[in-house]
């Protein structure tokens, strides 16, 4: 099969598009026939090599997929060749208890399709069976590529982990993200006033469009400025930070008094500065996130099936051109999620 596969860390240079086996699966597995396979951050900090995770080389990208139903294990019900099937991007072993109670991303063995376990930038893709979920045809292989991971963690950052509510103010950062995309959407559904942030006036149109009722674009304003003048100097109760050392410190200058800012990211550097006076004196939250339960996923999925949120796609790729998919990704010249077709 034809695949986009690294054998070494570094630059996009080390992406190469060539000829792989196709994945032999076990009796519990089923081979899946890649229709799309979205993009997200996760593969460039995957490609460039992180300090403390080995990753097996040479190794395969891509969380997010949606397709086929290719083959199927000798121990595997519910399935049948031909199925439409999109993929759950986290792995568990399912007997923990974190895994029980449905905190599958705590579970010791939990791993991610595409990080730590080869992905979707191929044309088959080898996946457990129990992270099978089926598919309508309600929307395009592309969207259904789009929803899985950033839904997911949206969900998880502004329900489980943030507790947003009806009434409440939230601030979303890089609206035209994969997640951001799906934050709006998730937190307007959830009746909270939505602010977003965005480095071009046509982003924040687009967000407003998706439900934000605010945008601030950082490159003309002072984003903590701009929340404290939207909220009559109140702040937001919830923080939805994703990118890291650029914006963290200023983040938690925009909460309202015993507000939460809830993290699940570090695009600009993984490096905070943070005063505890501060933080302790007007009882703020920290709460890191890191994607989210399979329970949370179907919870997400009967939304988007309802057409009450949907997927957002900036732009799809043929598989071979997966360099020039990651130079847009980095380019920062998206909204919504870029998408690969084998």
């Amino acid at each position: 099969m034809k695949a986009v596969v690294f054998h070494e860390h570094g630059g996009l240079e080390v992406l190469k598009y060539e000829d792989v086996p196709t994945p032999e699966i076990s009796p519990r597995e089923v081979l899946v026939r890649v229709r799309a396979c979205a993009l997200n951050h996760l593969d460039i900090w995957v490609r460039q090599g992180m300090p403390t995770v080995k990753i097996p080389l040479p190794h395969i990208l891509g969380c997010d997929i949606a397709g086929e139903v290719a083959q199927i294990g000798s121990q595997v019900k519910g399935f049948h060749a031909g199925d439409r099937v999109m993929v759950a991007p986290g792995i568990s072993c399912g007997n923990c208890e974190y895994c029980a109670s449905g905190w599958d991303s705590l579970c010791d063995e939990y791993a991610i399709l595409g990080y730590q376990v080869d992905g979707g930038y191929a044309e088959y893709a080898r996946v457990p069976a129990e992270n099978l979920i089926p598919i309508s045809d309600k929307w395009s292989w592309e969207e259904w590529a789009a929803v899985p991971l950033v839904f997911l963690t949206a969900w998880h950052m502004l329900f489980t982990r943030a507790g947003l509510g009806p009434g409440e103010g939230v601030l979303v950062h890089a609206a035209g993200s994969g997640i951001g995309t799906a934050a709006i959407q998730l937190a307007k559904l959830a009746g909270a006033r939505v602010i977003v942030t965005a480095g071009s006036d046509e982003k924040l149109e687009r967000a407003r469009q998706l439900g934000g009722d605010e945008g601030i674009n950082y490159t003309k304003e002072d984003f903590p400025k701009a929340v404290r003048r939207l909220t009559g100097n109140r702040g937001v109760e919830v923080v939805f930070e994703h990118i890291g050392q650029e914006t963290f410190e200023k983040s938690l200058t925009c909460l309202a008094k015993g507000g939460r800012l809830v993290t699940c990211g570090a695009t600009s550097g993984p490096g905070a500065n943070l005063d505890l006076r501060f933080l302790f004196s007007r009882q703020f939250s920290i709460l890191g996130s890191y994607m989210g339960g399979r329970k949370e996923l179907w919870e997400v999925l009967r939304l988007v099936e309802a057409g009450k949120v949907r997927p957002v796609v900036d732009a799809v790729f043929p598989l071979a051109e997966a360099v020039t998919a990651q130079e847009r990704m980095l380019s920062r010249r998206v909204f919504g999620k870029l998408v690969l077709r084998p």
